[in-house]
């Protein structure tokens, strides 16, 4: 490790990496029997497994790096202390899971089409210099990542070009998306040094790609804000309070066990 600097740089971004793919799994988790079709729920539950894997990896890391166990790092953290874009803890539309449940696909392909294609962003910055055991798991990680975003880019696509009716509702999904879409690419109060270290190109730089790719499908307005605040310093809504309590209510049940 170059220096303590360096160390707490590649921290935070391990934290905001793996918050990011912990969280939405959750969310990709509670459409299990309510996706469209059937071949559509084995495929995103498919994903849901695939991101939390991903973020496994990064947690892992970051034990390795002396954060603590990897189960503890999800499971006792209090919210504040998660790094993850605010965008992706919202819910999937009103109800809950196991109460009335009323969810938006086209907001859940949109939230996951252009997360999918700004980690792949990120990835492929990690790869070209960062923390070597993180660009070996950049590496790894990426192998899924080319089915995860044509499986969610096909969504898109197909719904953008379909009736009237489904394009206007995933206009408005885009919309609400973009209210807080910034915030995956923000790197917090931390972000000149991360950049600085070499740990990742600029939050600039990125956009910028992320909005080059989306336009070669459609010529959309993404102008982006990060409406609700900055998840990478770590404020959050009322959402992930209530997501983490349902994701740690068996480890804290019982939280000596090894899991």
């Amino acid at each position: 490790m170059e220096s303590i600097e360096y160390r707490n740089c590649l921290i935070e971004l391990l934290y905001q990496l793996a918050d990011d793919d912990f969280i939405l799994a959750y969310r990709g988790s509670e459409w299990l029997g309510l996706a469209p079709h059937i071949e559509e729920d084995v495929a995103f539950s498919s994903i849901s497994q695939d991101l939390m894997g991903h973020a496994t990896l990064y947690y892992s890391l970051l034990e390795e790096l002396g954060e603590g166990k990897a189960d503890s790092l999800t499971h006792n953290r209090q919210p504040e202390k998660f790094r993850n874009a605010i965008i992706l803890e919202l819910p999937n539309g009103t109800g809950t899971y196991l109460v009335n449940p009323d969810f938006d696909w086209g907001f859940t392909v949109v939230r996951n089409y252009f997360y999918t294609l700004a980690k792949k962003i990120r990835l492929d910055s990690i790869k070209k210099k960062s923390y070597e055991p993180l660009q070996h798991i950049a590496k790894k990680i990426s192998v899924e990542m080319t089915y995860h975003l044509m499986h969610w880019e096909t969504w898109f696509i197909q719904l953008m070009n379909s009736t009237p009716e489904a394009r206007s509702r995933m206009e408005t999904a885009i919309k609400l998306v973009l209210e807080d879409f910034a915030g995956v690419f923000s790197y917090g109060d931390l972000g000149d040094q991360i950049v600085t270290l070499s740990l990742i190109e600029s939050e600039a730089t990125l956009k910028q790609r992320f909005i080059a790719e989306v336009q070669k499908k459609e010529q959309i307005d993404l102008s982006m804000k990060m409406k609700k605040g900055d998840g990478r310093n770590g404020t959050h809504t009322k959402h992930l309070t209530s997501s983490l309590a349902i994701l740690s209510e068996v480890y804290q049940s019982i939280p000596a066990t090894e899991w």
